[in-house]
């Protein structure tokens, strides 16, 4: 199976880079600054139809058309290495094993939308994947790759690595460019959206790590192998899944958009643990709603996901066999989301808390039959709160009621679990 971030992958350490560029590393941006212009670069990402593998899934290369090319002063480019969403840790394992890709495709990104200076915004836990990216960028500078006039073509673009605090809210990207410009890390109000009035009031792009990189391939191959790679014709690319929980092996391996469910549990993770079965699994990190054995056979792709009422978000799939108490593991999601609110909005500072005090009283036993109506209303309300972290945070609980509304009454009716073992 061909490997896009992959392909340069070395066993047990990352590649070099004299590797990467023995390997056709750096040979896309040479052929775009010889062969074609910022407006040819931004459209052959829109014509590969890749979408943001951030979460959102929105099309990359529309997203920096968004950008207008009038406006005076400068432009910026932030990369969202955040990744503090539980059941994710794509981004972490592409980083260790190879962090010239992020660093060609933040090149050519900032050449197809005109910026001069972008940044790398990591978590602070990210320790190894930041040292890399340090020495990446180094050796990108000596090689004439980074920095003023790069191979001789006029176009000069800095990249800088700032290292985050570390917060969840950290993810949004507004909330993210109020933290790289020194502030408390809350959400910005949109419209004016950050393609207009961005980092600093200026214009800019925020993209994930995962979806920075694949630009480099892009370039390289065109649109048309991009598209070709992924098993549905509506799809595109491919996808790092990471998936973790009840399964034999937990792995982060980049498989074709539309490949199904089942298929990447029995195959590269080594099907589930002895004598356990399926029970369900978040699809996309812990902001995306549960699937259940009845989706083994769904293509994992942005719409098909979609269409059964969850999102492929960023490929985090954490998987739950049937001993598993959903009650508890929904609470326990709701536990991280209510800490990590940043308290800036009534009903994701309010709200979060209120429902996991609810879900604490029935998994403890003590839930009443109101508790489920309460739950449904606050399902729906949350999704009115400023950002799309509360939003996010009610997929988990609305697939509760949704998929798995049984047991949760049997938590009231019983006062217990009895899927518990």
């Amino acid at each position: 199976m061909e490997q896009v971030l992959f392909r340069h992958n070395k066993p047990g350490r990352p590649v070099t880079f004299a590797e990467y560029c023995d390997e056709g590393g750096f040979a896309a941006l040479k052929k775009a600054l010889a062969e074609m212009s910022p407006d040819d670069v931004q459209q052959a990402v829109i014509d590969s139809g890749m979408r943001g593998r951030g979460g959102a899934g929105f099309p990359t290369g529309r997203k920096w058309s968004f950008v207008p090319r009038n406006l005076p002063g400068p432009r910026y480019l932030i990369c969202n290495c955040d990744e503090m969403e539980p059941g994710t840790y794509k981004d972490r394992v592409l980083l260790e094993k190879n962090p010239y890709l992020l660093v060609e495709g933040m090149i050519l990104t900032a050449y197809a939308i005109g910026v001069e200076h972008a940044f790398i915004f990591i978590r602070r836990g990210y320790e190894t994947p930041a040292a890399n990216l340090r020495r990446a960028i180094t050796e990108a500078h000596e090689a004439g790759f980074l920095g003023k006039n790069i191979l001789g073509s006029g176009i000069s673009v800095e990249l800088d690595l700032h290292l985050s605090a570390g917060r969840y809210i950290c993810g949004e990207e507004t909330a993210l460019m109020n933290a790289l410009e020194g502030r408390r890390a809350n959400p910005r109000s949109k419209p004016p959206f950050p393609a207009i009035k961005g980092l600093w009031e200026s214009p800019t792009v925020v993209n994930n790590v995962e979806t920075l990189s694949n630009i480099p391939f892009i370039i390289s191959h065109g649109p048309t192998r991009f598209k070709e790679l992924a098993m549905l014709p509506e799809a595109s690319g491919m996808k790092l899944f990471c998936i973790s929980g009840h399964v034999n092996n937990t792995v982060c391996v980049e498989l074709p958009l539309g490949m199904t469910l089942g298929e990447i549990i029995d195959g590269p993770c080594g099907g589930m643990l002895p004598g356990r079965k399926f029970k369900g699994c978040t699809p996309g990190g812990a902001a995306t709603p549960y699937l259940t054995a009845d989706h083994l056979n769904l293509p994992m792709d942005f719409d098909t996901v979609a269409g059964v009422g969850s999102r492929l978000g960023t490929g985090g799939i954490v998987v739950f066999d049937t001993n598993t108490c959903m009650v508890g593991a929904t609470l326990n999601l709701t536990r991280f989301f209510a800490h990590e609110s940043c308290g800036w909005c009534t009903p994701c500072r309010e709200g979060l808390p209120y429902v996991r005090e609810i879900l604490t009283r029935i998994e403890a036993g003590r839930g009443v039959p109101e508790d489920i109506d309460i739950l449904a209303e606050h399902a729906k309300y949350l999704n009115y709160a400023f950002c799309a972290l509360a939003p996010g945070a009610t997929g988990p609980i609305e697939a509760l009621l949704r998929l798995f509304g049984d047991e949760l009454r049997e938590h009231i009716t019983k006062k217990c679990c009895p899927f518990r073992r």
